[in-house]
């Protein structure tokens, strides 16, 4: 007879009706976080299997850091920001000849989603940059018409929402960070989340998929981490990208203390459970942070990551990435 001691907590047990499509509400789930221990590996194994019934397929996407610095933003974790000293490289939009030769070097390494990200508050006119930005997206188009161009350009006016549709833009990514109630505390003092949300609700007006998620380890609580979650799920967005804090020098954050990796763990698993049918992609922090536990990342829910560099840190290489991901397979 299995003694006690090693049967599964019976909030991991009442959890496993996910399977089955049930919805629980937030109170469930900060329950759920405050299990410790090899009860964290149990909750890793449930979401594991969520993913695999609700959302199977493996995401992956290389990014272009096309404009970088001089943002008058002052985020507290970006290197980018003008508020900020760090060694952070400037430069102003890149031509749509690099542009389109990114591109090109992402799709022939086998990955089909690319994205253009520009550093900035971001676009509430249609002027000579935006316009450089959708040619860019054309060029890129006309030579690859089955791949997918993304971008992460800051906020966006509901006519720049629908100018981006019209040039097909395939997901658009913007964070809202942490818990909205805390947006200001933990992220920034010179705009809003409101500003964030807006830009979300133009573009799926207009059809573009919204690619939203944010950032732990900035001193946020894991009830923070699950009031971001349910905001998430409102704004019903496609992928959730989850980045961990890569302290910067010379950022407000340079000497944040990393969070285990237990609790990532059971950050993501978390994240399985409350959207159970999303594409959840590990972004910045699965090298640097996880190190030899990445893997563990993509058993505990997650079935999506950037792959190449990121912004201002450096990614792994793509051709590991791909190889990584095939082992994956084997658990799934």
């Amino acid at each position: 007879m299995i003694q006690d001691d090693f049967m599964i907590d019976p909030l991991i047990q009442k959890a496993y009706k996910i399977l089955n499509g049930k919805d629980f509400d937030k109170d469930f789930f900060k329950e759920l976080s405050k299990l410790k221990g090899e009860d964290i590996l149990d909750l890793v194994s449930l979401a594991n299997r969520v993913k695999n019934r609700f959302a199977k397929e493996t995401h992956v996407c290389t990014i272009m850091n096309a404009k970088s610095g001089i943002c008058k933003e002052d985020c507290r974790f970006c290197a980018q920001s003008s508020h900020h000293k760090t060694d952070a490289e400037t430069y102003r939009l890149c031509s749509k000849e690099e542009i389109l030769g990114k591109a090109k070097e992402t799709y022939k390494s086998g990955v089909s989603s690319f994205g253009i990200v520009t550093s900035g508050t971001g676009y509430m006119k249609i002027n000579d940059e935006f316009r450089e930005i959708t040619e860019a997206i054309d060029s890129i188009y006309k030579l690859y018409p089955d791949k997918n161009v993304c971008a992460s350009l800051g906020n966006l006016s509901e006519e720049n929402a629908k100018e981006l549709a019209k040039h097909k833009v395939a997901h658009y990514n913007i964070n809202i960070q942490t818990n909205p109630k805390k947006y200001n505390q933990l992220i920034s003092t010179t705009h809003d989340v409101d500003q964030r949300i807006e830009t979300i609700k133009h573009l799926k007006n207009y059809g573009v998929k919204i690619c939203s998620g944010g950032i732990i380890g900035i001193g946020e609580t894991m009830d923070d981490r699950i009031e971001m979650a349910f905001a998430l799920k409102e704004l019903d967005v496609d992928v959730i990208p989850l980045n961990v804090l890569i302290p910067v020098e010379g950022t407000p954050l340079e000497n944040q203390k990393d969070i285990p990796v237990a609790e990532i763990a059971k950050t993501f698993a978390i994240y399985r459970l409350i959207h159970p049918s999303k594409t959840i992609k590990f972004a910045a922090g699965r090298e640097t942070k996880m190190k030899d536990f990445q893997g563990l990342l993509m058993l505990a829910g997650a079935n999506g990551f950037i792959t190449g560099w990121y912004l201002t840190t450096r990614g792994r290489n793509v051709k590991d990435d791909m190889l990584f991901n095939n082992e994956l397979s084997l658990f799934r």
